[in-house]
């Protein structure tokens, strides 16, 4: 009778310490991209022909006031370009400037000229006439579909959702520019 009792006991706690890690909250996500995924910078990559203006065409929460970004590769160096308004339609333009630092063929270290913040951001993709690409950094915060024009390109576009979507990217939370 003991012995059963003293089963029952065990048979108890080990219940309550699997219940106990089932209710563990699972743990948190804090970029677009499935950490566990791999991700890669293009082979394609030239800062000589990625040099220039881009219009962002789509990007994640977090970059909705981003409208564009400019490479020099002479530093090198990211420019990005903001408009945020308020409430009452009034908008202000802002340029950000970060410099940069290769860590490989289209891999940067990014540190803010203001403030200091740094940040990781890669070239995952640049279409052949490298007129579309993808931007991301593989913590996932942030990922950017860019393009030399404001408009046109579908195709183009649609390749760059492919290469968010093959790099672990939720491609169903970036917000597309009208």
């Amino acid at each position: 009778m003991r012995l059963q009792k003293g089963r029952q006991a065990v048979a108890v706690l080990l219940l309550g310490a699997l219940a106990a890690c089932n209710s563990a909250p699972p743990p948190q996500q804090e970029g677009f991209r499935d950490p566990d995924a791999l991700i890669g910078a293009t082979s394609r990559y030239d800062s000589a022909r990625f040099a220039g203006d881009w219009q962002v065409r789509a990007a994640f929460p977090g970059d909705g006031d981003l409208r564009a970004v400019s490479f020099a590769p002479q530093g090198p160096s990211f420019i990005e370009h903001r408009q945020s308004c308020d409430a009452a339609g009034l908008c202000e333009d802002r340029r950000d400037l970060w410099s940069a630092t290769e860590q490989g063929p289209g891999r940067y270290a990014l540190r803010a000229a203001v403030g200091g913040a740094e940040r990781a951001l890669w070239v995952l993709w640049v279409d052949e006439g490298f007129r579309t690409a993808v931007i991301g950094a593989p913590d996932g915060r942030y990922g950017w579909i860019l393009d030399r024009q404001a408009t046109g390109g579908a195709d183009r576009i649609a390749a760059a959702q492919e290469i968010l979507d093959f790099n672990g990217y939720d491609v169903g939370a970036l917000q597309f520019r009208r």
